[in-house]
This record gives structure tokens, C-alpha cells and sequence, in this order.
């Protein structure tokens, strides 16, 4: 009898969709891939909800080197259109770095929209677009989105609410430090350390060109890409003790967190008493180690049908 209560209690279906989960999140840690060089493969965000600037400015994007912690500070507007970012891009990433193999991004509007796709599909660089409501896919971006923003408090705390005439400052300082490198992101793009008060003696002059300093330059990429690889494996390490494996295959039926992250959308169950899980939907597609693209109602058309595995939950 207990075996039968307990086999029929784990198939109700209305338990799976009420019953809140007591156990450790589910989904190891998956770093993305070390990239090969500089300025190939980046990442990219939005700070929003600033105070606007004298120039009118109330945003930032933010656009990162994943291989040397590179970044850069753009100030914008809100309101600008797609269009007009990509000129941005053009003049402050492109003509200095050249075209990038790939970007992780949101799913913002302004990276979903068909300029923007057309745009990067002309120059050959995939858009990689994180899961649904599993922002740590561009992590990098939104922990260098927490520095800057610290960086630009102090500025404000010291130097007036004009945030923007601060951006240049903060963007140096940035660029200046990084932990997981063992090397400042200027050191490992240029070769060299940045000439700053604190290294008038440690820079030198020297002379960075011939065949020296294209091995010098590889020799410097592999030390770093080196580097991140203990740096994720220690991150990985400390992740993957507070969570726990789960794995699907393709047409398993799931259930699907309503209301993974607070704020966001409900699809469409509204109320405090609403299930906390919604379905089950069958799995079509396994996309990576850890996401699944889900077959969805009609209703749900305009959600993103690929979710991370810790939104998920097995039909029984």
C-alpha cells in the first residue's frame, strides 16, 4: 500500500504543478568556451535607468572582450533605434577590433530585431542569445555591469550626478585590473603594461615589432587563455556543490516553472495562488548540455520555446 500511495502521489499532476521544490537547484555550471584570440568572440548589455545625463544620455552598453576582460563604455540613449546602435558599433567595436565571430547577448529587443540580425548575418558573426530567464549565459557582462556601476557611485558621490563625464575614467580604471587574467585587460590586449603614475618605472620602451612579437603575442594569449582555464574550473568547482545533475531526453514531457525570476512574465497565470508550474509540455530538441527546446501552446507563442534545466520539472 505504501508503494502504490507513494507512486500515485508522484504522478498527480496537480502535486507536480503546486509542490514547491526542497532540494538544491538542478543544472551544473557550464562555462562557455575559452575564446582563440582577441576581439573575437564578446558580450554585450544595457545599463539602464540612469539619470539622464546634460547630453540627454540614460543608458550604457556595455561590450566586452571574453579573452581579455576588455570593455567598453558607451553612453546612449533609451530611445535610440537599432539602426543608429549599429552605427555606434561600427564606430566604437568595429573599426578598432574588427568583426567578431560571435556575440552573447539578451534577448532584448534591440538584439532580436531583424536590422540588427541581417546586420551581423552580412558580416559572419553568429548572435548567440542567452536561454530563457537564465541570465548567467552572459554573466561576464552583468558582473562587469556591477563594476561599473560601483565605479560610477563613488564618481557621483565625489564628483557631481553627471555620470557621463566620469564614463572615460571609469572605463581606464576597468581596464586596469582583472583577477582571473593575473594581468590587467590593457596588458593582455597590447602586450604591455598600460603607462600609469603607479608604472612610470615598470613600462619602459621597447620595440614590439617583427617576428619577437608575433611569438611574444601568441606565447601572452596562451598564458592567458591558460589562466582562464583554472579560473573557471575553481568557479565551476564552487557552483557545483550547491546544485545537483538533471538531465531530459528528447520527448519527455516537463513541466514548466511559471515564475522562474521575480518581475518577469506570469505566461499569462496571474494571481499569489497561481501553480507554480505550468504543463506538462513535451520535450522536442535538446539544445547543449543543459537547455531543451519545449513544444508550447498555441497561447504561449510568444515565448521563447528553449529553457535552461532548472526552469524544468519531469512528468512522472
Amino acid at each position: 500500500m505504501r508503494k502504490d500511495i507513494a507512486e500515485y502521489v508522484a504522478k498527480c499532476d496537480i502535486c507536480r504543478r503546486i509542490k514547491a521544490e526542497h532540494q538544491r537547484p538542478t543544472g551544473l555550471l557550464k562555462p562557455l568556451d575559452i575564446p582563440i584570440w582577441k576581439w573575437e568572440d564578446i558580450s554585450m548589455d544595457f545599463i539602464v535607468g540612469l539619470p539622464r545625463t546634460q547630453k540627454g544620455h540614460d543608458a550604457i552598453w556595455v561590450i566586452v572582450d571574453r579573452l581579455t576582460k576588455v570593455a567598453h563604455f558607451i553612453p546612449v540613449k533609451t530611445t535610440f533605434t537599432v539602426s543608429k546602435l549599429a552605427e555606434l558599433y561600427i564606430d566604437s567595436i568595429l573599426k578598432l577590433h574588427r568583426t567578431p565571430r560571435s556575440i552573447v547577448s539578451d534577448r532584448g529587443p534591440q538584439f532580436t530585431a531583424k536590422f540588427w540580425q541581417s546586420l551581423h548575418k552580412s558580416i559572419r558573426t553568429n548572435l548567440a542569445y542567452r536561454s530563457v530567464f537564465h541570465p548567467q549565459t552572459d554573466g561576464q557582462t552583468k558582473r562587469v555591469n556591477q563594476i561599473l556601476e560601483d565605479l560610477l557611485r563613488a564618481c557621483v558621490l565625489s564628483y557631481g550626478s553627471d555620470w557621463e563625464k566620469s564614463l572615460s575614467y571609469a572605463e581606464f580604471t576597468y581596464n586596469n585590473f582583472q583577477a582571473s587574467l593575473k594581468m590587467s585587460p590593457f596588458e593582455a590586449l597590447y602586450g604591455r603594461k598600460c603607462r600609469t603614475p603607479l608604472m612610470w618605472s615598470e613600462t619602459g620602451e621597447r620595440s614590439y615589432f617583427g617576428p619577437d612579437a608575433i611569438v611574444e603575442a601568441e606565447e601572452n594569449v596562451a598564458k592567458i587563455r591558460e589562466n582562464l582555464k583554472i579560473a573557471q574550473s575553481k568557479q565551476k568547482s564552487y557552483a557545483d556543490k550547491r546544485r545537483r545533475e538533471l538531465s531530459f531526453r528528447v520527448g519527455d514531457h516537463v513541466y514548466l516553472k511559471v515564475s522562474p525570476l521575480r518581475d518577469t512574465k506570469r505566461f499569462h497565470v496571474t494571481g499569489k495562488l497561481a501553480p507554480r508550474y505550468i504543463g506538462p509540455y513535451p520535450i522536442i530538441q535538446r539544445i547543449g548540455k543543459l537547455t531543451y527546446k519545449l513544444k508550447l501552446q498555441k497561447e504561449l507563442a510568444g515565448v521563447h520555446p528553449v529553457f535552461y534545466v532548472s526552469q524544468l520539472r519531469k512528468c512522472l
